[in-house]
């Protein structure tokens, strides 16, 4: 976006040259202005004629939807995985779809640790989703050690970002054996810069891992050409395949034929796994970290979900969304930075810089918890960070510059009158 204007005339007339725009006729968004595609994307036409097509054929085919079905369930898992593989940037042998996320990073964390010593340790940081974190000390129970020995957690200067020059320092200052840091944080939409930390984890003889729950999908990736060690992510955010969709993974090739340390059927290789052999024989590839039976109902809307961003491609995808989010940082900035009759101001907490962020964007406030519920209240789906951050999500297939503009203006009439004022500082629950 190479120009602002603050007026919703603009707005429009961005609209008007989106060549996107006609993405949206595709989906059905459960708000009037819906921008937390980064916690679950809404329903598109194609994932629910997926999982039409997927019922469909259970009603017709029973279990022989397995070997019949279109496309047969029983290589669904790698099907998955060769059409996920551009997206990340990987060799289709080296993606497959499976599991949860966190499943998938017990199965890989602990896989890598089986090949280290004792005195391993792995290097996060503080900034981090909890599950990855949680994963991570169960692994180094499981083998008796104590993960406050063995996990190592960089920390921000700012309380928003991770600086990069710190992580490396941390590998060479804690003599880690396993670098695992999320692609984009969660709380900021800070972007780390995965190709650099790959290189240097690498040239410390460090195991480079990554989850990118909150980048694939809206951000493109080189993996392989990386030489990224592993990988993870959920499926039901930028790439809208539905609550608690199916999982995926990446394996780099180097890693082909080491045991999972999670071994379950489903990983076994595809030519003998009906033999019901009692030993565990995985596949040659990422195959192998598949752990139980598919979940079919949980994977058709991947499938679907998949089609529309085929059509439009990640790099069209992730242009858009940087003009959406660069609107929205300047519009917070227009309408809502200045103190407002004495009460403080909103903050941008995600970098400016727009190729160091994801596809959200950070506004803090003292008050976000009850903005974002006045805001939902209003018809603006968002969701709320503690302590202070309300995040707002323009993903690029559905969401207008329109719908940025009028979800600014709702906060700035928020604002306006104290309408926030009325609701609980203290809910729990889901957001």
């Amino acid at each position: 976006m190479d120009e602002f204007d603050a007026d919703r005339a603009s707005a429009e007339r961005l609209d008007r040259d989106d060549p996107l725009a006609w993405c949206a006729e595709r989906f059905t968004v459960p708000a009037e202005i819906y921008l937390d595609g980064n916690s679950l994307g809404p329903l598109s036409a194609d994932a629910e004629r997926a999982l039409d097509d997927a019922i469909d054929e259970w009603r017709e085919l029973g279990v022989r939807g397995w070997t019949d079905a279109d496309p047969p369930w029983f290589r669904y898992g790698e099907r998955l995985g060769d059409r996920l593989a551009p997206l990340v940037g990987a060799r289709e042998s080296e993606v497959v779809v499976a599991n949860a996320t966190t499943v998938n990073i017990h199965t890989l964390i602990g896989t890598f640790l089986d090949g280290l010593d004792d005195g391993s340790k792995i290097l996060v940081n503080e900034l981090d989703f909890p599950t990855d974190h949680y994963a991570i000390r169960a692994q180094f129970r499981q083998r008796g050690l104590d993960p406050d020995d063995h996990l190592v957690a960089v920390e921000s200067v700012d309380g928003r970002t991770i600086d990069e020059e710190r992580v490396v320092a941390a590998m060479d200052d804690h003599d880690v054996d396993i670098l695992f840091m999320p692609s984009v944080l969660y709380r900021s939409g800070q972007l780390l810069d995965i190709e650099y930390l790959t290189r240097a984890a690498h040239e410390r003889d460090v195991l480079a891992g990554f989850d990118l729950a909150h980048s694939i999908g809206v951000v493109s990736h080189d993996l392989s050409e990386w030489e990224v060690d592993f990988a993870v992510w959920c499926s039901y955010k930028y790439l809208n395949a539905g609550p608690g969709a199916i999982a995926g993974l990446y394996v780099n090739q180097n890693h082909f034929g080491t045991m999972p340390a999670l071994a379950g059927w489903w990983g076994h290789e595809k030519a003998t796994q009906f033999d019901m052999n009692p030993t565990f024989t995985p596949a040659a590839d990422a195959g192998a970290y598949q752990i139980g039976t598919i979940p079919i109902f949980s994977a058709a809307p991947l499938d679907g979900a998949l089609d529309l961003i085929d059509e439009v491609g990640i790099d069209a995808i992730r242009e858009k969304s940087l003009d959406l989010t660069s609107y929205l940082v300047a519009l917070v900035d227009d309408r809502l930075g200045n103190e407002i009759d004495g009460a403080d101001g909103c903050t941008i907490g995600t970098p400016r810089d727009p190729g160091r962020r994801g596809g959200h964007v950070a506004i803090e406030h003292p008050d976000a918890e009850r903005i974002a519920q006045a805001l939902t209240e209003s018809g603006v789906v968002v969701d709320f960070r503690p302590p202070n951050v309300v995040r707002m999500c323009p993903s690029p297939l559905y969401t207008s510059y329109a719908d940025v503009w009028d979800a600014v203006e709702r906060w700035r009439k928020i604002l306006d009158t104290a309408a926030h004022e009325r609701f609980d500082a203290d809910r729990s629950g889901v957001s």
